[in-house]
């Protein structure tokens, strides 16, 4: 299939929609954390209730992923993104005018069918359509665009809950997406390679969406029920066996929706590998950190997000330049440094202690934070053209769709799995610092069970004034113990993710014209 320079008119209008329709996506999954308590008073949702707002989307999205990639290179990536976007705003604006709880679920369900069909189609759409000398580059654009508006959502969504109109969040999906329909219905031609097997493989979809989305309800019902509950250990065990029967299914299929020999190519199985450790490092460490900040070191909300701009002036502005560097010389080294920066900046910010607050930000956080944000700055844009370029174009669609897979399971495992270690730590450091307190039996285990609160644990009420601020620097010092000790988990899975590069990723694997 022919393809056309990026600087070119048809280039643009690609990168433009695709832009758009991942915007939607993004700004959705990071402005909706903000608007939660809004929404929460609005329809008096319980805590379950926000559980499954927020969980319904991602429970589709990571099940359906693999088969929306998949459906756009056997059935046209044009065709398939447009009907992801048509049913995603279809969903959003009926979030947007839900009455109850019930109703605002299962629309939430309708957006992660929609999304699964349309994420993995923007990068589809790019990596089949734009010239392999400029793909690095293209795929830099898209990731310095779609970080501004990632960064942007929470401040958004703060404005729309401040003014009491929570529902915009979903509203300002629908001109969003008409938009990117328009363009591409009119501006944007079909990327579909006509001698590709267009056989849909069912039992292979069947089985590959029962699969994840039960290894994803299992992750997400840890933090909740615990690992020894059936609901977490049970669906984990069943997910695992789907996904076994899926391989298996895979194998033997004359139609296979995801052909095996893909992972074949050791650069794409270690970018996959890459994917997993860094985001899981990526979605813990930025979690606990923001954590820390909030309930510890006395940041707002807002101190919080902003003490990510620098992070996110990078991505803006060295993405691209990341993007077009691994389009000269190849990924590798940029994928064996980024993560290893990466990792390196986690590693920093485990050594914080407790500080005087946002006064106090320049010296303790921003320095790990701008390794960091160096690091990721420099992996995000070769990561993605690394998978996209070590497969056939024809499959383009299916690797869009292995690779945020995993990455929404690598997000979800980390906050379950990280969730449950940082009670473990908190507790184990707020036992060993009660010893030194003059407390007795009865009284400790009353503290003790705050530990499932981490930093928001509150002392409880039948301890005296004179024993409360001794109670809270403890709760606190052992927050930041426990922090210390996910921070450097984290790291190690940066230092991991480089350490797949080196073994994995090879320059002469990756497409170039």
């Amino acid at each position: 299939m022919a393809t056309i320079a990026l600087h070119s008119t048809a280039g643009k209008w690609i990168m433009v929609s695709a832009i758009l329709a991942s915007a939607m996506a993004f700004i959705d999954g990071t402005a909706l954390n903000v608007v939660l308590p809004a929404l929460q008073q609005s329809l008096n949702a319980s805590g379950a209730d926000l559980f499954w707002i927020l969980n319904a989307y991602l429970l589709m999205l990571a099940s359906l992923i693999l088969i929306g990639g998949s459906l756009g290179d056997k059935l046209g990536r044009k065709k398939i993104f447009m009907a992801g976007i048509f049913i995603f705003i279809a969903g959003s604006a009926a979030c947007g005018i839900s009455t109850s709880v019930l109703l605002l679920i299962a629309f939430r369900i309708v957006q992660g069918i929609g999304g699964a069909l349309m994420i993995p189609g923007s990068l589809s759409l790019i990596s089949s359509s734009i010239n392999e000398k400029e793909r690095g580059k293209a795929i830099g654009t898209w990731s310095a665009f779609t970080t501004v508006v990632t960064m942007g959502g929470p401040v958004l969504g703060g404005a729309l809950a401040d003014a009491g109109l929570w529902r915009y969040i979903f509203f300002i999906n629908v001109p969003i997406g008409i938009i990117a329909l328009l363009m591409l219905a009119f501006k944007v031609k079909e990327s579909k390679d006509e001698d590709s097997d267009h056989t849909i493989d069912y039992p292979g979809a069947i089985t590959i969406a029962l699969g994840l989305a039960l290894i994803t309800f299992g992750f997400l019902r840890i933090p909740t029920v615990g690992f020894h509950n059936w609901q977490a250990y049970g669906s984990l065990a069943l997910g695992m066996l789907l996904l076994i029967a899926f391989i298996i299914i895979q194998a033997k299929s004359r139609h296979p929706m995801m052909p095996l020999q893909l992972f074949a190519n050791l650069t794409f199985s270690g970018a996959n590998l890459l994917t997993l450790f860094l985001y899981a490092g990526l979605g813990s460490g930025m979690l606990f950190l923001s954590l820390n900040m909030v309930q510890v070191q006395g940041y707002s909300q807002l101190q919080s997000g902003l003490t990510f701009l620098p992070f996110t002036v990078m991505m803006i502005s060295l993405a691209r330049y990341a993007g077009t560097l691994a389009d000269k010389f190849g990924p590798r080294l940029l994928l064996i440094c980024g993560p290893a920066a990466a990792g390196a900046g986690l590693l920093m910010l485990s050594f914080v202690k407790q500080t005087n607050g946002p006064a106090d930000y320049w010296t303790t956080f921003l320095p790990g934070i701008i390794v960091f944000g160096l690091g990721m700055s420099f992996t995000v844009a070769p990561l993605t053209a690394a998978v996209m370029g070590s497969v056939n174009d024809r499959f383009s669609g299916t690797a869009s769709g292995v690779n945020n897979a995993i990455t929404r399971i690598a997000n979800v495992f980390a906050n379950a799995i990280f969730g449950a270690l940082a009670v473990l730590f908190f507790s184990g450091a707020l036992s060993q610092q009660l010893k030194s307190l003059p407390i007795d039996a009865s009284q400790k285990q009353i503290i003790m069970a705050q530990s499932v609160n981490l930093g928001n644990a509150k002392v409880p009420t039948i301890i005296n004034k004179t024993g409360k601020a001794k109670i809270e620097n403890t709760y606190h010092q052992s927050f930041i113990s426990a922090y210390a000790s996910i921070m450097r988990i984290s790291a190690g899975l940066g230092f991991l993710g480089a350490i797949m590069s080196v073994i994995f990723i090879r320059n002469n694997a990756i497409k170039k014209e």
